[in-house]
């Protein structure tokens, strides 16, 4: 311990040591002492050393305190010192009063020298994980620390390492669940470095749960409000979701875009804003833009473009947009995150189209936006956050272009009120170059690959001044180039040219047909000008060109072939072609190719848009083979324009009628699941109800098998039971059976009235059908004896006819003797009249009778007929009936033999019953006698006539049996 004394500056006689000497003697001590207390002072006194002497420590330290790590585990104080030593030596974050001149980047050097010595051997590492583990407060926080300054100093090898050790990133996500904030804290930082550029470890951070904590933290902390815990955890986020296509799906899978929503939720006071909450929502906003970023593959960029609109995000950061108070850059950046969600998703553009502004009256976002856009009293940054933002409004969206340009035709422009198209116009024609630029651009964006509105902006006429005619809006861009203005409001007006000539023949025709643009272009192209000319003879060359190539020679004197003369004519081909190089060999044209997003560092470098780009590189090369072309290959390639044209309608056509058809397929996919997840359910149903009749057959039987072992059970060892052996468990278990069998016997009870009551059903049918039967037996009876009674009148009627007939032949055989004495007393009698009408009177008196007997005997013979077909229907019916009887009578007896079998079953039940009440009994337990309540439940049944019958047939069956 003197000698520690001595070391920490104690009073000694002799010379103070110096520091190495000091150091090396503390080695010394840490090597070979064996006690505990010693080998601790002495790493202390190292410790306190290692910032001063940082060099020596490391160089002749760092072994022994490997070592120590190594061996003493068991003492965490040791352990913690040697940490924080090993942690002082390496890191490079040193006070500024202990840094001194121009040693910034030796310090630099020696931190990281020392940390490739310590990873040299990588169980070194494995052994800091391990100890990263421990609980102990003195042990973990410095072994993050060390950690981390392990990954600043060399990041991807401590990363490697990291990652091949068994569960090594799962040990350090362990760290955000520390409940101690210093540690958790420390652990973000850490979690930082380790997840720097290497996608794997992203990975594997993110599916340990890391999103839902993180976030979790960034809500405790107060959100945007927060301090400096969410910005750590902000920049965390932002290294496991940039350019990790993988962890984005995930997180928008996990539905954590939803939870992004509160962040943004600002008041209606905006001022005072703290500078952490500035950076924390700045954070945030760029978080946004990493998720819907144009550099990330189209279809995970639309899904969290829809989640955002979905949860509201959209929506929260439009009322951010839209609100006073908000500092500038939070504003700047918000327009950009704007931007990039809205950008080539139709339902973002559309909501956004219809945003307004609180303002009165209320004017749309957008032409808000365009009124920042076109003042150059407003930021730069703000007024290309503008721009960008609409030009994301307009891409891939035809229907907001049409919008835009509407408001420039004649008849859709009010007076009362701004429009876009007039702060287009407006811009486009100011003096302010950069708004003629900004203008230019955006009008060029309106026009995009949409050649219907290129040809509707032809009819935009401009009224210069008052007393003059109006003028076209193309004739006055091309009016503005001649007059020789700015660089940058010349360059902006050509990209807006060439745009709307692309692809359009009719907007090149009217270009051509002014007699002044040909001879402009031509004489700036042939000119030898300084450096910052040859950008606009470069795209002067290129608006030529567009006219050559989209030229339909409608015009004669600017066909292609006198266009081609003239250019080798005045400025030569090869001069032509390098004018037209020029372009794509900018500084500022490969700048501006990179990204969509407008960025410059000042509004001088803002030359070129993305999107042109992307057109110089598509028509540089058509260009150059146009101007060599012949007029032989031009009709060719006419021709085969005409051709491709014809297909590419065809193939519209097809691809119109698949599309019709696949919404067809789609309706009939959705139909046929919804069928089939009908039929599953009725199937489920089905199964379910048979497997519970199934199981109630399978109750019914056993419930019949239990009756029947328990009754034998019972009657063969009720006897040998005694009351010694019976347990108070045993007299509860048997009062449960007994009501067990109550309720069966209630329940056969109730089986037994519906038997009953069947059986009551089938005899009064069976007195119906009997009665039936009697009644049709003695009307066949009747029938029988009527048709006899008629069959005798019949034959007296024939009898009474034959006597008749034999009768009137009697009085015709009289009528001829009286007419012959009639005939011979003539001559005699005078008058003869009386007899003969006598005659005829008797003569018409027995026709009559005949008639009349033989209508009798007609209608005798119908009746008989009649009687016949009757006594034939009777007869099957009776057949039919006696069938019906018989199958009666056997469904009678299937029921009373059922009926007998539960009859059985109900005495077996009853004498196990008894003997059940019996046993109780026996033991001293009170039993209720049910033939009370019987005879109380019979009372009540004799309000029921029906109900009373049935227990009197019960009681004559059970005393049958």
């Amino acid at each position: 311990m003197n000698f520690l004394r001595g070391v920490m500056g104690g009073p000694s006689a002799g010379p103070q040591p110096s520091g190495a000497d000091t150091i090396q003697k503390l080695c010394d001590r840490v090597a070979s002492s064996t006690l505990l207390d010693d080998r601790r002072d002495a790493v202390r006194a190292l410790k306190s050393l290692s910032k001063k002497y940082r060099l020596e420590v490391g160089i002749q330290a760092m072994e022994h305190l490997i070592h120590v790590l190594q061996t003493d585990r068991s003492d965490s104080e040791i352990i913690g010192y040697a940490l924080d030593t090993l942690y002082n030596v390496i890191s490079n974050d040193l006070e500024e009063e202990e840094q001194e001149e121009n040693s910034v980047k030796q310090v630099d050097d020696l931190g990281s020298q020392f940390t490739e010595i310590f990873i040299k051997q990588q169980e070194n590492v494995t052994l800091l994980l391990t100890l990263v583990e421990e609980f102990d407060f003195h042990v973990r926080w410095p072994g993050v620390k060390l950690l981390t300054s392990l990954l600043k100093q060399q990041g991807p090898q401590v990363q490697q390492i990291i990652l091949v050790s068994p569960m090594g990133v799962s040990r350090l996500m362990d760290l955000l669940a520390d409940s101690r904030e210093v540690i958790r804290n420390d652990g973000v930082l850490l979690l930082q470095q380790l997840t720097k550029s290497n996608a794997a470890i992203q990975k594997i951070v993110a599916f340990e749960n890391a999103f839902e904590r993180l976030l979790d933290i960034i809500t405790e902390e107060g959100n945007s409000d927060g301090g400096i815990v969410v910005e750590d955890c902000l920049l965390l986020l932002q290294n496991l979701l940039k350019n990790n296509n993988s962890n984005q799906n995930f997180f928008k899978e996990g539905s954590y875009i939803q939870r992004m929503k509160p962040w943004f939720e600002v008041g209606d006071d905006n001022c005072g804003w703290s500078a952490q909450k500035v950076t924390n929502l700045h954070l945030m906003l760029q978080l946004v833009r990493v998720l819907v970023s144009p550099t990330n593959p189209p279809g995970a960029t639309s899904s969290c473009q829809k989640a955002m609109f979905h949860c509201g995000l959209l929506q929260q950061l439009c009322t951010i947009l839209m609100a006073t108070g908000v500092p500038a850059d939070i504003l700047t950046e918000t327009i950009n995150t704007v931007s990039e969600v809205i950008r080539g998703c139709q339902t973002n553009q559309d909501y956004f189209a219809s945003v307004n502004a609180p303002s009165n009256p209320p004017r749309p976002a957008i032409v808000v936006l365009l009124m920042s856009m076109v003042n150059e009293r407003q930021p730069f940054v703000l007024r290309c956050a503008v721009l960008y933002c609409f030009q994301c409004f307009l891409y891939k969206n035809q229907k907001g272009q049409g919008e835009i340009v509407s408001t420039l035709l004649p008849s859709t422009i009010d007076g009362n009120s701004v429009s876009a198209g007039q702060l287009l116009c407006g811009g486009l024609f100011s003096t302010d170059s950069l708004s003629n630029w900004c203008a230019a651009v955006a009008l060029a964006h309106a026009l995009q690959e949409n050649g219907t509105l290129k040809e509707q902006l032809l009819r935009v006429q401009l009224a210069t001044s008052i007393g003059n005619p109006p003028v076209s809006l193309l004739q006055q861009c091309t009016n503005i180039l001649s007059q020789g203005s700015k660089v940058q409001t010349r360059v902006g007006l050509l990209m807006l040219l060439c745009t709307w000539l692309s692809n359009c023949s009719i907007a090149v025709t009217h270009f051509l047909h002014n007699p002044a643009n040909v001879p402009f272009l031509t004489g700036q192209i042939a000119e030898n000008l300084g450096e910052e000319e040859q950008l606009v003879q470069g795209l002067c060359a290129l608006l030529l060109g567009i006219s050559i190539y989209y030229n339909d020679n409608s015009l004669e004197n600017y066909r292609k072939e006198k266009l081609k003369q003239l250019i080798e004519k005045r400025i030569g081909r090869e001069n032509f072609i390098e004018k037209l190089g020029f372009i794509s060999k900018h500084e500022l044209y490969s700048r501006a190719a990179q990204k969509p997003q407008p960025s410059f560092s000042s509004p001088d470098h803002m030359m070129f848009d993305h999107e042109f780009t992307k057109l110089v590189k598509e028509l540089e090369g058509v260009i150059s083979k146009a101007i060599y072309k012949s007029s032989e290959e031009d009709k060719k390639e006419e021709e085969v324009k005409k051709t491709l044209e014809q297909h590419d309608n065809i193939v519209t056509h097809y691809k119109k009628v698949i599309r019709e058809q696949d919404q067809e397929l789609e309706e009939l996919k959705q139909r046929i699941s919804t069928l089939t997840s009908q039929n599953e359910q009725l199937q489920a149903t089905v199964t379910q109800q048979v497997s519970q009749i199934q199981q109630h057959k399978d109750q019914y039987n056993l419930l019949k098998v239990q009756l029947g072992k328990d009754t034998q059970h019972h009657n063969s060892h009720g006897d040998t039971l005694q009351m010694n052996g019976i347990q108070t468990e045993e007299v509860s278990k048997l009062k449960e059976e007994l009501e067990e069998w109550k309720n069966k016997h209630e329940l056969l009870q109730g089986q037994l009235k519906e038997k009953d009551s069947v059986i009551e059903k089938l005899n009064s049918s069976q007195l119906e059908m009997g009665a039936t039967e009697q009644s049709l037996q003695t009307s066949r009876f009747g029938g029988l004896e009527h048709s006899n009674e008629l069959q005798k009148e019949l034959e007296m009627l024939r009898s009474q006819l034959q006597l008749q007939a034999a009768e009137i032949s009697k009085l015709q055989m009289e009528n001829q003797k009286l007419q012959v004495m009639n005939t011979a007393a003539d001559p005699m009698l005078g008058d003869s009249g009386a007899p003969a009408a006598t005659s005829s009177e008797l003569e018409a008196r027995l026709e009559q009778e005949i008639k009349e007997l033989k209508s009798q005997v007609k209608a005798l013979s119908e009746e008989k007929e009649s009687l016949k077909q009757q006594l034939d229907s009777s007869t099957s019916t009776v057949a039919i009936l006696q069938d019906k009887n018989s199958r009666l009578e056997r469904e009678v007896a299937e029921s009373k033999k059922e009926q007998d079998d539960l009859l059985v079953l109900l005495a077996d039940q009853d004498q196990k019953i008894s003997a059940q009440k019996m046993k109780l009994k026996d033991f001293g337990v009170a039993v209720e006698d049910e033939d009370d309540t019987e005879s109380g439940d019979q009372g009540d049944e004799d309000e029921d006539g029906d109900e009373e019958e049935q227990d009197e047939n019960v009681a004559v069956c059970y005393q049958e049996n």
